[in-house]
């Protein structure tokens, strides 16, 4: 490798301090570890509750429409599925318009298990608003939907 293809020290600082996708992940990760501990009592993550969030809804939605709402590929999606369906929390079947697709649906233990968690994160979200302030907050909600 020549010495010109090199990344010098200040090109790593810019990075590191300018960088849209590193300063997102590590608010993300930092979120979600607030959230994560909130949820702990409940045995759920940050992840699974907006997962169950995302299925509470009039018809199940299937496997491709959650994915693309949560902006997870769906070999991802299905992972985290696992430990929710072995809970009874929601359950998979084939759609029965389209057999090749898969229809998700939360159970009435995951609607309870939802019902309990909200208020948790009613006051964690409070919380975590609070540090920001809420014109900030808003700011950061209207920037981050246009980024996606």
């Amino acid at each position: 490798m020549s010495k010109a293809s090199r990344l010098s020290l200040e090109e790593a600082h810019l990075v590191r301090d300018a960088c849209l996708c590193l300063h997102v992940q590590r608010a993300a990760r930092a979120l979600a570890r607030r959230f994560d501990e909130a949820l702990r009592p409940l045995d759920l993550t940050s992840g699974q509750f907006l997962l169950l969030t995302s299925l509470n809804r009039p018809e199940a939605p299937t496997i491709g429409s959650v994915a693309a709402l949560l902006a997870m590929d769906r070999t991802t999606l299905t992972a985290n599925l696992k430990p929710l369906e072995r809970r009874g929390l929601v359950t998979v079947s084939i759609d029965e318009q389209d057999r090749r697709s898969r229809r998700l649906a939360i159970t009435d233990a995951g609607r309870s298990l939802l019902g309990a968690a909200y208020p948790v994160w009613v006051k964690a979200h409070a919380e975590a608003e609070a540090l920001l302030g809420t014109s900030k907050a808003d700011e950061l909600r209207a920037g981050l939907k246009s980024l996606s």
